[in-house]
């Protein structure tokens, strides 16, 4: 009896491993954010996150999506990484982590990588990095430099801002708003640009002196809060139309008061009409397309790094999503035209390099009300 049950038992062994072997075959390695665990440890291609998630409908969203377009198209590994915070140590820890996973190149998406990358790029002289909204400098701003392995690009935020102020008051809108996070360059320059646009198209229609009225406003974070969808609510009842939301998930708060009281929101960084009913159109840098060059520029072996790139209207990489846009009155006709005049520099546009607030800037038929 005692050898029966031994032998009873063996089979059952057998047959369990057998199973087990059969199901490991069956079994399709995970392809989510281009990880294959089962068949490589190495990721080509890294990014690591700003502040905030890589489905945050702005810019890492944006900027991992020229990641994984590049990656499919040419048979790339890649993944991303999410850092605990936007401390210069968890930077590069992540830095450092996508390194060991056999990253060649990483996108930064983010002023925040300024300093992180600045250290990185002497620690690691064979890795290639892509800043996006930044340039490599000292914690303390008194030393900028950028090495051959490193591809600063910034925006003209400010046409971008432009071209949403200009349609929004051409549209026949008069009361707007601008909700940034933190008054840092990027957002600053899309808020001068909003209040400029505005008051051109004023002028264009011959508006009358404070025809236009823009409340003004940093909330600080780039999160949405009930402290950001209470201010936004007052705004709209107090008769607010129209506000631009630039400051990553800030936007979530305004659409959420949009939506209560039917009135709208610009979008910024990607075109965010698929948020909500209440975006009227956005304010746009073409991250992907960014990202996406980059990434063929490294691999044929043509990387510019050493040098800041300036994405701006001349190069089609600023403007607002026409086709997705919600507006009444506006026209593609309209839109070229003013475009145009930006390629061709007919329109000067001041930048937070000329003012250092918002009511600084010469808009004599568009008040501002910076709201502290």
């Amino acid at each position: 009896m005692g050898r029966k049950r031994i032998s009873m038992f063996l089979k059952i062994a057998l047959v369990l491993t057998l199973l087990g072997l059969v199901a490991a075959c069956n079994q399709t390695p995970s392809t989510e954010n281009g990880e294959s665990e089962g068949t490589t440890t190495k990721f080509e291609i890294a990014l690591v996150t700003d502040v905030g998630t890589i489905d945050d409908k702005s810019f890492n969203q944006g900027s991992w999506e020229g990641v994984v377009e590049y990656a499919e198209e040419h048979g790339k590994t890649y993944k991303y990484y999410q850092p605990a915070s936007d401390s210069k140590d968890d930077l590069l820890a992540s830095i450092d982590l996508a390194i060991e996973g056999g990253a060649e190149i990483i996108i930064c998406p983010g002023f925040n990588f300024e300093v992180a990358i600045y250290e990185a790029q002497n620690t690691y002289p064979d890795i290639y990095f892509v800043l996006l909204d930044g340039e490599p400098h000292t914690e303390d701003w008194e030393t900028f430099e950028t090495n051959e392995n490193v591809k600063p690009i910034l925006y003209a935020e400010h046409e971008a801002g432009f071209l949403a102020g200009y349609a929004t008051v051409l549209d026949g809108h008069r009361n707007l708003g601008f909700m940034g996070g933190q008054a840092v360059p990027a957002v600053v320059r899309f808020g001068y640009g909003f209040v400029q646009g505005a008051d051109y198209a004023a002028e264009i229609l011959g508006l009358e002196d404070n025809a236009i009225e823009v409340n003004y406003n940093y909330t600080g974070k780039f999160e949405a809060t009930p402290e950001a969808q209470t201010m936004a609510s007052g705004w709209y009842s107090a008769g607010t139309d129209v506000i631009f939301a630039c400051g990553g998930a800030l936007g979530d708060s305004v659409m959420a008061a949009a939506e209560a009281t039917e009135k709208y929101v610009v979008g910024v960084d990607v075109d965010q009409s698929s948020e909500s009913e209440t975006v009227i159109t956005s304010a746009t840098k073409n991250l992907t397309k960014s990202v996406y060059d980059s990434l063929t520029e490294f691999y044929n072996e043509e990387f510019a790094g050493g040098a800041t790139l300036i994405v701006d209207a001349k190069s089609v990489g600023v403007g607002i999503p026409m086709e997705t846009s919600k507006f009444e009155n506006f026209t593609q006709e309209d839109y070229d035209a003013i475009y145009a005049k930006l390629v061709d520099e007919e329109i000067e546009i001041l930048t937070d390099m000329d003012a250092d607030s918002p009511a600084e800037l010469s808009t004599a038929r568009t008040k501002v009300i910076v709201i502290e």
